[in-house]
């Protein structure tokens, strides 16, 4: 009988380390306080944002985070995009512009009687 409640301390003491250990670690099921309204964790322009700002981003490191090497990998594929829409969109301001030049300046031609 001496043996058997031993063993049952052993197995409770033992649980007992466990579930300190995976509380420390894993947190305790708290979930993060929501951010105030407009608030970010981050810091972006409120403007246009480029790809040099997705670049510059940098998160805050956490035991339980993201891994880094997932979340750089995804900022620079945005960045990427982010630098070829904005290539784009200059290239078309450009030739809007271009066509805008050769266009006559009194707009497409009419005639008397109003069409």
């Amino acid at each position: 009988m001496g043996t058997a409640l031993i063993y049952l301390l052993v197995v409770v003491a033992v649980a007992a380390v466990v579930f300190v250990l995976a509380a420390a670690v894993f947190g305790r099921g708290e979930e993060l306080a929501p951010l105030a309204p407009g608030a970010t964790p981050t810091r972006l322009p409120a403007g246009e944002i480029s790809g040099r700002d997705v670049r510059e981003l940098r998160f805050q490191q956490a035991v339980r985070g993201y891994r880094m090497a997932e979340v750089d990998w995804v900022l620079e594929r945005l960045a990427e995009e982010l630098d070829r829409v904005g290539a784009d969109r200059e290239a078309l301001r450009a030739r809007i512009a271009e066509l805008e030049e050769r266009a006559p300046a009194g707009g497409p031609h009419r005639t008397d009687d109003g069409r």
